[in-house]
């Protein structure tokens, strides 16, 4: 339980990272497209005031590592190759189209799937590793130190950035002002990164775990084929019906399609692993409303 804890922790930490730049990348980009000045004081002062206390936010992180801790490594695994299943069936249907607000709302959507897929790495790369418990150790306290350096840059754009890009005084927010519009881009490349090795490391998992039994494959073929029909259905009634709800919709009946495959070919405990899961979709997607309205409303005027 103790290296699970740790594991836990680093995936905390990639999701407080992924939720604090993109914070940071829409605050800048807003502060950017403001052209009058009542325009501009209007809009900064609302992101600046969607920037959490630290009690939530501490709150909200206790919450990340005690949930994706109770996860177990085999509905971890399949959460991942849900999750990445799901992305390349809305490039299959055409959802992502090069568009930002594709990619921001699957940023937005990935972020228990991210730490997921990061716990998941790490239990199976630390298998049988005869240092385990220090390494994890060394790997939370460096993701500890990244997530709090992004928190505080969040914190310092927040409150700072709308007066130092004007005087040019701060270097934190002069680095923001030239290279900021590359945050975005980066995440992208990251998130992929951590999804391509966390496959791997899913399949070899699922593969221990229920594949390498006999005659496993007759079942599975028609299982995957009827979940990837329901990812693409899901995908579909997403793109007919854009909007916060099709994106809980879309967490109800991806997660609902898991239970259902956990009560054909686990245990219980899968089941309840499961459960957690809707818990940890929760506590990551109700605190990212300020990212998916702002998406959303761009979505809106780019139609318009």
């Amino acid at each position: 339980m103790d290296l699970r804890l740790r594991n836990s922790v680093v995936g905390a930490c990639g999701i407080t990272v992924l939720c604090s730049l993109m914070r940071v990348y829409n605050f800048i980009q807003t502060c950017s497209y403001s052209q009058r000045e009542n325009e501009s004081k209007q809009r900064l002062s609302s992101p600046a005031g969607l920037q959490r206390g630290s009690w939530r936010s501490t709150f909200h992180f206790l919450s990340l590592t005690v949930l994706l801790s109770l996860v177990g490594s085999r509905v971890s695994s399949f959460i991942v190759l849900e999750f990445s299943l799901r992305v390349v069936s809305a490039w299959a249907s055409k959802g992502l189209d090069g568009s930002s607000r594709g990619l921001d709302l699957l940023l937005i959507q990935s972020q228990f799937s991210l730490g997921c897929s990061l716990t998941c790495t790490l239990a199976f790369l630390h298998q049988g590793a005869p240092h385990s418990s220090f390494s994890l150790f060394l790997a939370a306290a460096l993701s500890w130190a990244l997530a709090g350096l992004c928190h505080r840059l969040w914190s310092h754009a927040a409150s700072l950035y709308p007066l130092h890009s004007t005087e040019l005084y701060c270097g934190k927010c002069i680095t923001l002002q030239t290279s900021g519009h590359t945050i975005l881009g980066s995440l992208r490349r990251a998130v992929i990164v951590a999804f391509a090795f966390a496959a791997l490391a899913a399949t070899s998992t699922v593969y221990d775990h229920f594949l390498s039994k006999k005659d496993a494959l007759k079942f599975w073929i028609p299982l995957t084929l009827c979940y990837s029909m329901l990812l693409f259905y899901i995908q579909e009634n997403q793109q007919r019906q854009p909007g916060a709800k099709a994106l809980f919709h879309t967490v109800v009946v991806r997660l609902g399609g898991l239970l259902v495959l956990m009560l054909t070919v686990g245990n219980w405990s899968d089941v309840l692993h499961v459960l957690v899961s809707f818990l940890g979709e929760g506590v990551c997607m109700l605190p990212s409303q300020d990212l998916l309205q702002k998406v959303l409303k761009e979505d809106e005027e780019t139609r318009l």
